[in-house]
């Protein structure tokens, strides 16, 4: 599996060195994440200032709330493209991806006809994602995609850049609703910078330099 991290890295990275910030700028990136009702806070989160000789403050174990929905998310360069989200019970197989897709062309139609014609679909190698019929559907409204390594968490941007960032304002928040936390989650999306998501999309090069460097090993932060 190293051999094929580094080769398809090495692909990447050769295309991004032809083509330059056309082709980071065509990368829209796709992924899911489940955001709960309540996630307990970090160590760090839950820091409070106390005397010396004051007793610790209890402490209780907390674990994520059950209820929870699931965030479908696409972005570039730019910033968020397409956003929905799926009630708990619902399963994300190629019947749900599909009609996703096709809300995902007709928002990038909304934006311009060159950037649907530029767009390439970043995945990962989730079976919803390479499943025939995903691929039949990404064909038919032409979107191209490009290459992922499997069993590469490390290189899927929104898996070490976005969600990790999200989650971290989502943390110690409680939501009453399945209305509540998707309202914060598209606010949270609203108030990041351009910087912000460029920041995003030259990690994605860095990493895949980091893993030729490292022969195709797993990319640590």
């Amino acid at each position: 599996m190293k051999a094929q991290r580094k080769t398809i890295c090495t692909q990447l990275l050769e295309r991004f060195t032809h083509d330059g910030e056309c082709f980071r700028q065509s990368i829209n990136n796709g992924d899911e994440s489940w955001v709960h009702h309540y996630d307990s806070e970090s160590k760090m989160q839950s820091m409070q200032y106390r005397h010396k000789n004051s007793p610790a403050p209890k402490k209780f174990k907390v674990v994520a709330s059950a209820r929870k929905v699931l965030l479908t998310i696409f972005w570039d360069m730019e910033g968020i493209v397409h956003i929905e989200f799926l009630e708990q019970g619902t399963t994300i197989n190629s019947e749900r991806c599909v009609p996703t897709l096709h809300a995902l062309k007709g928002q990038l139609r909304r934006v311009g006809q060159d950037k649907v014609k530029d767009v390439v679909i970043q995945h990962d190698n989730a079976p919803p994602h390479t499943s025939r019929q995903t691929q039949c559907a990404l064909q038919q409204l032409e979107l191209p995609t490009i290459p992922h390594p499997p069993y590469s968490p490390d290189l899927a941007l929104s898996d070490f850049f976005l969600f990790p960032l999200l989650k971290k304002h989502l943390k110690g928040n409680h939501y009453e609703t399945d209305a509540e936390v998707e309202a914060d989650v598209r606010s949270w999306c609203r108030s990041q910078t351009l910087e912000f998501f460029a920041n995003g999309m030259r990690k994605l090069v860095q990493r895949w330099r980091l893993c030729i460097e490292c022969d195709g090993d797993y990319v640590e932060k």
